[in-house]
Protein backbone atom coordinates (compact mmCIF):
# COMPACT_ATOMS: atom_id res chain seq x y z
CA UNK A 1 0.00 0.00 0.00
CA UNK A 2 1.08 3.55 -0.67
CA UNK A 3 1.36 5.82 2.30
CA UNK A 4 -0.06 9.35 2.06
CA UNK A 5 3.20 10.87 0.82
CA UNK A 6 3.58 8.20 -1.88
CA UNK A 7 0.04 8.79 -3.16
CA UNK A 8 0.67 12.52 -3.18
CA UNK A 9 3.98 11.98 -4.96
CA UNK A 10 2.36 9.86 -7.69
CA UNK A 11 -0.35 12.47 -8.25
CA UNK A 12 2.22 15.26 -8.47
CA UNK A 13 4.39 13.16 -10.76
CA UNK A 14 1.49 12.51 -13.16
CA UNK A 15 0.43 16.15 -13.37
CA UNK A 16 4.05 17.29 -13.69
CA UNK A 17 4.69 15.01 -16.65
CA UNK A 18 1.38 16.08 -18.20
CA UNK A 19 2.49 19.70 -18.04
CA UNK A 20 5.86 18.57 -19.39
CA UNK A 21 4.24 17.02 -22.48
CA UNK A 22 1.83 19.91 -23.04
CA UNK A 23 4.86 22.22 -23.03
CA UNK A 24 6.39 20.17 -25.86
CA UNK A 25 3.21 20.49 -27.92
CA UNK A 26 2.78 24.18 -27.13
CA UNK A 27 6.34 24.95 -28.22
CA UNK A 28 5.88 22.97 -31.44
CA UNK A 29 2.61 24.85 -32.08
CA UNK A 30 4.36 28.18 -31.45
CA UNK A 31 7.06 27.16 -33.94
CA UNK A 32 4.52 26.33 -36.63
CA UNK A 33 3.43 22.69 -36.13
CA UNK A 34 -0.16 22.01 -35.08
CA UNK A 35 0.12 18.20 -34.91
CA UNK A 36 -0.26 18.09 -31.11
CA UNK A 37 -3.28 20.37 -31.27
CA UNK A 38 -5.04 18.22 -33.86
CA UNK A 39 -4.20 15.12 -31.79
CA UNK A 40 -5.96 16.61 -28.77
CA UNK A 41 -2.77 16.75 -26.72
CA UNK A 42 -2.74 20.45 -25.85
CA UNK A 43 -4.85 19.75 -22.77
CA UNK A 44 -4.13 19.43 -19.06
CA UNK A 45 -6.57 16.52 -18.85
CA UNK A 46 -4.20 13.70 -17.83
CA UNK A 47 -6.10 10.88 -19.56
CA UNK A 48 -4.82 11.48 -23.13
CA UNK A 49 -1.25 11.77 -21.82
CA UNK A 50 -0.95 8.82 -19.43
CA UNK A 51 1.42 6.06 -20.51
CA UNK A 52 0.67 2.80 -18.66
CA UNK A 53 4.38 2.01 -18.25
CA UNK A 54 5.99 5.41 -17.74
CA UNK A 55 3.16 7.09 -15.83
CA UNK A 56 1.99 4.20 -13.64
CA UNK A 57 4.06 1.01 -13.68
CA UNK A 58 7.54 2.56 -13.52
CA UNK A 59 6.74 4.89 -10.56
CA UNK A 60 5.14 1.92 -8.75
CA UNK A 61 8.20 -0.26 -9.37
CA UNK A 62 10.59 2.47 -8.25
CA UNK A 63 8.55 2.99 -5.08
CA UNK A 64 8.30 -0.75 -4.38
CA UNK A 65 12.05 -1.28 -4.84
CA UNK A 66 12.94 1.65 -2.58
CA UNK A 67 14.58 3.65 -5.35
CA UNK A 68 15.77 7.09 -4.19
CA UNK A 69 14.75 8.43 -7.62
CA UNK A 70 11.05 8.95 -8.39
CA UNK A 71 10.32 9.77 -12.04
CA UNK A 72 8.36 8.71 -15.09
CA UNK A 73 7.04 9.87 -18.44
CA UNK A 74 3.82 10.33 -20.37
CA UNK A 75 2.95 9.40 -23.95
CA UNK A 76 5.17 11.52 -26.18
CA UNK A 77 3.29 14.42 -27.74
CA UNK A 78 3.37 13.99 -31.52
CA UNK A 79 4.86 16.70 -33.67
CA UNK A 80 6.24 16.98 -37.19
CA UNK A 81 9.73 18.50 -37.16
CA UNK A 82 9.42 19.35 -40.87
CA UNK A 83 6.64 21.82 -40.05
CA UNK A 84 8.83 23.82 -37.65
CA UNK A 85 9.97 27.21 -38.86
CA UNK A 86 13.43 26.63 -37.41
CA UNK A 87 14.62 23.34 -38.91
CA UNK A 88 17.99 23.31 -37.15
CA UNK A 89 17.15 24.30 -33.59
CA UNK A 90 13.37 23.83 -33.60
CA UNK A 91 13.48 20.20 -32.42
CA UNK A 92 15.89 21.21 -29.64
CA UNK A 93 13.53 23.97 -28.52
CA UNK A 94 10.61 21.53 -28.52
CA UNK A 95 12.71 19.10 -26.49
CA UNK A 96 13.89 21.73 -24.02
CA UNK A 97 10.34 23.00 -23.42
CA UNK A 98 9.47 19.92 -21.34
CA UNK A 99 12.28 20.14 -18.76
CA UNK A 100 11.92 23.91 -18.87
CA UNK A 101 8.28 23.61 -17.78
CA UNK A 102 9.32 21.40 -14.85
CA UNK A 103 11.95 23.90 -13.75
CA UNK A 104 9.38 26.69 -14.05
CA UNK A 105 6.94 24.72 -11.88
CA UNK A 106 9.68 24.11 -9.32
CA UNK A 107 10.54 27.81 -9.33
CA UNK A 108 6.92 28.88 -8.85
CA UNK A 109 6.41 26.64 -5.84
CA UNK A 110 9.89 27.53 -4.58
CA UNK A 111 8.91 31.20 -4.57
CA UNK A 112 5.70 30.28 -2.72
CA UNK A 113 7.81 28.54 -0.08
CA UNK A 114 9.98 31.65 0.26
CA UNK A 115 6.89 33.84 0.69
CA UNK A 116 5.45 31.53 3.38
CA UNK A 117 8.76 31.49 5.25
CA UNK A 118 9.00 35.27 5.11
CA UNK A 119 5.44 36.24 6.03
CA UNK A 120 3.47 33.36 7.58
CA UNK A 121 3.74 32.32 11.24
CA UNK A 122 4.77 28.67 11.28
CA UNK A 123 2.35 26.08 12.66
CA UNK A 124 2.20 22.27 12.52
CA UNK A 125 -0.34 22.43 9.67
CA UNK A 126 1.72 24.96 7.74
CA UNK A 127 4.86 22.92 8.36
CA UNK A 128 3.17 19.89 6.76
CA UNK A 129 2.00 22.05 3.86
CA UNK A 130 5.57 23.28 3.38
CA UNK A 131 6.73 19.67 3.19
CA UNK A 132 4.24 18.97 0.42
CA UNK A 133 5.34 22.07 -1.50
CA UNK A 134 8.96 20.99 -1.13
CA UNK A 135 8.02 17.60 -2.56
CA UNK A 136 6.55 19.30 -5.64
CA UNK A 137 9.76 21.27 -6.13
CA UNK A 138 11.95 18.18 -5.75
CA UNK A 139 9.93 16.01 -8.12
CA UNK A 140 10.03 18.65 -10.83
CA UNK A 141 13.76 19.25 -10.42
CA UNK A 142 14.38 15.50 -10.72
CA UNK A 143 12.10 15.29 -13.78
CA UNK A 144 13.94 18.13 -15.48
CA UNK A 145 17.39 16.68 -14.85
CA UNK A 146 16.36 13.15 -15.79
CA UNK A 147 14.79 14.25 -19.08
CA UNK A 148 17.85 16.30 -19.99
CA UNK A 149 19.92 13.12 -20.20
CA UNK A 150 21.11 12.73 -23.84
CA UNK A 151 19.57 9.28 -24.31
CA UNK A 152 16.68 8.84 -26.79
CA UNK A 153 13.80 9.22 -26.40
CA UNK A 154 14.57 11.67 -23.57
CA UNK A 155 14.60 15.38 -24.35
CA UNK A 156 18.33 15.78 -23.86
CA UNK A 157 18.93 13.74 -27.02
CA UNK A 158 17.10 16.34 -29.13
CA UNK A 159 19.27 19.07 -27.67
CA UNK A 160 22.38 16.95 -28.29
CA UNK A 161 21.39 16.30 -31.91
CA UNK A 162 21.02 20.04 -32.54
CA UNK A 163 24.58 20.79 -31.46
CA UNK A 164 26.32 17.74 -32.91
CA UNK A 165 28.00 18.39 -36.29
CA UNK A 166 26.76 16.50 -39.33
CA UNK A 167 29.99 14.53 -39.33
CA UNK A 168 28.76 12.75 -36.19
CA UNK A 169 25.47 11.50 -37.64
CA UNK A 170 26.64 7.94 -36.95
CA UNK A 171 26.36 8.69 -33.22
CA UNK A 172 22.79 9.86 -33.75
CA UNK A 173 21.96 6.64 -35.62
CA UNK A 174 23.44 4.48 -32.85
CA UNK A 175 21.59 6.38 -30.14
CA UNK A 176 18.31 6.22 -32.06
CA UNK A 177 18.71 2.48 -32.54
CA UNK A 178 19.75 1.56 -29.01
CA UNK A 179 18.47 4.50 -26.98
CA UNK A 180 15.44 2.84 -25.39
CA UNK A 181 17.46 -0.26 -24.55
CA UNK A 182 20.18 1.88 -22.94
CA UNK A 183 17.56 3.86 -21.03
CA UNK A 184 15.94 0.73 -19.59
CA UNK A 185 19.35 -0.61 -18.51
CA UNK A 186 20.17 2.72 -16.92
CA UNK A 187 16.89 2.99 -15.03
CA UNK A 188 17.07 -0.44 -13.45
CA UNK A 189 20.85 -0.74 -13.04
CA UNK A 190 22.14 2.72 -12.26
CA UNK A 191 19.22 4.70 -10.80
CA UNK A 192 20.77 4.61 -7.32
CA UNK A 193 24.18 5.76 -8.60
CA UNK A 194 22.49 8.42 -10.74
CA UNK A 195 20.66 9.80 -7.71
CA UNK A 196 23.91 10.16 -5.78
CA UNK A 197 25.63 11.85 -8.73
CA UNK A 198 22.90 14.42 -9.30
CA UNK A 199 21.91 14.96 -5.67
CA UNK A 200 24.43 17.82 -5.20
CA UNK A 201 22.97 19.52 -8.29
CA UNK A 202 19.42 19.00 -7.02
CA UNK A 203 20.37 20.39 -3.62
CA UNK A 204 21.88 23.54 -5.16
CA UNK A 205 18.85 24.17 -7.38
CA UNK A 206 16.45 23.44 -4.53
CA UNK A 207 18.29 25.86 -2.24
CA UNK A 208 18.32 28.59 -4.87
CA UNK A 209 14.59 28.22 -5.49
CA UNK A 210 13.34 27.79 -1.93
CA UNK A 211 16.04 29.20 0.31
CA UNK A 212 15.91 25.89 2.21
CA UNK A 213 18.01 22.75 2.45
CA UNK A 214 16.68 19.20 2.52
Amino acid sequence: MFDTNSIFGLIILIFSIVIHEVAHGAMAYWLGDATAKYAGRLTLNPIPHIDPIGSVMLPLILWATGSPVFFGWAKPVPYNPYNLRDQKYGPALVGAAGPGSNLLLALMFGILIRVIIAYAPMSPTLYTFMGLLSYIVLINIFLAIFNLMPIPPLDGSKILYAILPDSMNNIKMILDQWGMFLLIIFIFSFSHSFSYLIMPIVQVIFRLMTGMSF
